[in-house]
């Protein structure tokens, strides 16, 4: 029998327990219910919540899902979708590890891993730049490309001109994989050494590009390629 929150004991609801118990005392179940809100007209926000959960697996999925996998569960509309997307994004704003990446010198991929992994989007594909000075250090950073799961690549002249306007005699590239797989395709392969190709001619080297996928990054300098 579904059994709405508004008929349970007081004591027992989601929103109370919180108030009277803590909000470390919820459940992963009570503490989605609260953000849903509402159920449906066959059943209450808590039975939502445990269906939505038995369905993603591990609640840390909850923070990988787009906005067209959201709708597609039964009881998510357009309003509950919205919410769980601006969590999302919240969630990684307050974990990113540093406010700005400008002035921090260059050192290894991983730092550039560390400080965009909490940035680059879950569900469509970004494309950054990060213009370095004669000391590696970081003068300018910019995105360039918001796009889809679809790949399409930034233009390299946009780059060099963002490299000139800057007075950068370098840069590094940094883009995000959705699907979650960081190895890069044949076409970042292509660009990249296009990229690196067209540098030596414009005295701006390609320092490196990191590919950032779910919990992994891939280096084209660490691994060689650059």
């Amino acid at each position: 029998m579904n059994i709405k929150i508004k008929e349970m004991p007081i004591n027992e609801r989601p929103r109370e327990r919180l108030i009277n118990k803590g909000v470390r005392s919820l459940s992963d179940e009570e503490l989605l219910a609260i953000v849903l809100k509402t159920g449906t007209k066959d059943m209450s926000a808590k039975a939502l919540a445990s269906q939505i959960l038995k369905k993603i697996g591990p609640l840390r999925n909850l923070n990988t899902l787009s906005y067209h996998e959201l709708v597609n569960i039964k009881g998510i509309g357009v309003a509950k979708a919205c919410l769980i997307l601006a969590i999302q994004e919240l969630n990684k704003r307050i974990n990113t590890r540093q406010e700005t990446i400008l002035n921090v010198r260059f050192q290894t991929a991983d730092m550039i891993y560390e400080y965009y992994k909490n940035i680059v989007s879950d569900y469509q594909e970004t494309f950054y730049c990060l213009f370095l000075d004669s000391n590696k250090r970081v003068i300018k950073e910019k995105l360039l490309f918001i796009g889809t799961v679809d790949y399409s690549m930034v233009h390299p002249r946009d780059i060099f001109k963002e490299a000139y306007a800057a007075n950068a005699t370098a840069f590094i590239c940094v883009h995000n994989h959705p699907m979650g797989d960081a190895l890069p395709s044949e076409e970042d392969i292509g660009v990249t050494n296009r990229l690196s190709q067209i540098g030596v001619l414009m005295g701006i080297k390609l320092v490196d590009h990191v590919i950032i996928g779910h919990n992994k990054y891939y280096s084209f300098l660490e691994n060689g390629k650059i």
